[in-house]
């Protein structure tokens, strides 16, 4: 089986995919004028404004639902197969990915903003949303939404359970099939409680896991300062291909980087603009500030932490194009959450792998909640018309299984079958957002705007602007103009 996942892998994460995740970015960075620069300050402003209201969460809260599915074992164990296949280059180029990825989020947050809808009394957007109403793509959204229920209800999980077991069979010894049912249990107490319980558990655990770890690892890097400014020219010089050791893999470096990347910040994924449209905010580009922040949490704090952990510990492996060692560090040992926990453990012994082993449990468990989250709003769009409980419990049911199927599998097939989800949710959502990018483009320009005039908080009517189909906004506005809106 394994062989023919990675065989579907190379077609679905050809070249082109990699980078075409670049140059969407890079062109997004540049009809925005470069907003993930020039808005800092205001997308860290947006993070605490807002509330949630009886159809939607808070802008925060939405916030740590992206966060949940974007702060996961692809920060710990996903940086650490960036460099074993990649080299240390790799760890470059998942920072460019971020860098120009947190234009490609605001595109497509702010899109699943200006096209939600109200289902069921909750706030419900994200790619098959925009693409039916913005583009008039009814079959396309269905093909979206289809791969994103099978792609984040069975192939996602594993990959974070996987990684949950291994790190609790290297740390505490504990069997994965025991991992397995807890996980369960737990999973089956918070999914079966809706999105709202998502959102309470996901805005606690979230920021202190996140703040938690950064601080762990700052503490690693901390005690070996000294080498930190060689580790940062390892990483340039073989991005840039000037390494000599390393410097041949510069294509596995921008393939590894990228592709880990993507599968860490989830930019251009299309799981971003789900999370983005639950928010209750006056204006649409304001979340999509905010979910462009995210990617720069995920990656430039996060992944950074643990990539210089590793690096400075010299706790890892890598192997060239034809599979020969390049460089070993840490001999014996199965690419993923153990270069980590070895470097952890290198400067905090009996303690470090332990902490490794807690923080990836809520990593990766919290992503788990956020692809259900996913997965249950595109089952929405997909049964709108129709009464749904039956298969939203059947989903329910389907995604624990295939949580605990993961924790006991390989986890080369854990992460090859992970693989196939996000790259068609990629390819999918990039065409959908080159093709939709006026309406988020205009609505950057009317917040920004406002802004300039003097307006604390911009306030959003699609009519003026020509952007049509976005009724949910329409209606508030009117009921604006009436004054009965706070």
């Amino acid at each position: 089986m394994e062989q023919w996942v990675n065989g579907i892998n190379s077609w679905v994460w050809s070249p082109v995919l990699v980078y075409l995740c670049l140059a969407v970015g890079l062109y997004f960075s540049l009809k925005t004028r470069f907003m993930q620069v020039r808005h800092f300050g205001e997308m860290v402003r947006q993070m605490f404004r807002g509330r949630s209201s009886d159809a939607g969460v808070s802008s925060f809260q939405a916030l740590t639902i992206a966060l949940s599915g974007r702060v996961g074992t692809g920060n710990i164990a996903g940086v650490a197969t960036a460099i074993a296949f990649g080299g240390p280059g790799a760890v470059f180029w998942m920072w460019m990915v971020a860098f120009l990825g947190a234009a490609t989020a605001y595109i497509e947050s702010t899109l699943g903003q200006i096209y939600k809808v109200k289902q069921r009394g909750l706030y419900r957007g994200g790619p098959a949303y925009y693409i039916e109403a913005g583009l008039g793509w009814r079959t396309y959204a269905i093909v979206f939404a289809v791969s994103t229920v099978f792609a984040c209800g069975l192939l996602l999980p594993g990959v974070q359970t996987n990684s949950i077991a291994a790190a609790m069979e290297n740390a505490f010894g504990v069997a994965p099939a025991v991992t397995g049912t807890l996980i369960v249990i737990l999973l089956g107490l918070i999914v079966f409680g809706g999105v709202r319980r998502i959102a309470q558990v996901t805005q606690i655990v979230v920021p202190f896991m996140a703040l938690g770890y950064v601080l762990a690892a700052s503490v690693v890097i901390l005690l070996n300062i000294e080498k930190l400014p060689g580790v940062i020219s390892l990483i340039l010089s073989s991005a840039l291909g000037f390494e000599a050791g390393f410097g041949a893999m510069i294509g596995l470096a921008i393939q590894w980087g990228v592709k880990r990347g993507v599968y860490s910040n989830e930019a251009g994924q299309g799981s971003g603009p789900h999370a983005a449209a639950a928010a209750e905010v006056s204006h649409p580009a304001a979340q999509g500030l905010v979910q462009a922040f995210s990617v720069y949490i995920d990656t430039l704090f996060v992944c950074s932490a643990t990539a210089f952990m590793i690096l400075i510990a010299g706790t890892y492996n890598v192997s060239g194009p034809d599979g020969a060692p390049v460089f070993t560090g840490l001999a014996g040992i199965a690419v993923g959450t153990g270069y980590t926990q070895a470097a952890m453990e290198s400067v905090l012994p009996g303690f470090g792998s332990i902490f490794v082993a807690v923080a990836l449990f809520f990593f990766a468990f919290t992503t788990v909640l956020a692809y259900y989250y996913i997965a249950e709003t595109n089952l929405a769009y997909l049964t709108r018309n129709a009464h749904s409980d039956t298969l939203v419990f059947l989903l329910r049911v389907a995604l624990i299984a295939s949580a605990l199927y993961g924790c006991v599998r390989t986890s080369e097939l854990a992460w090859g079958l992970g693989d196939i989800g996000v790259g068609i949710m990629a390819w999918l959502n990039i065409v959908a957002i080159l093709v939709l990018r006026k309406p988020a483009m205009l609505a950057l320009k009317d917040y920004e705007d406002q802004k300039q005039a003097g307006r604390l908080q911009p306030q959003f009517d699609p009519r003026p602007l020509g952007i049509d189909n976005a009724d949910l906004w329409v209606k508030r506005a009117e009921r604006l103009r009436r004054g009965e809106v706070d």
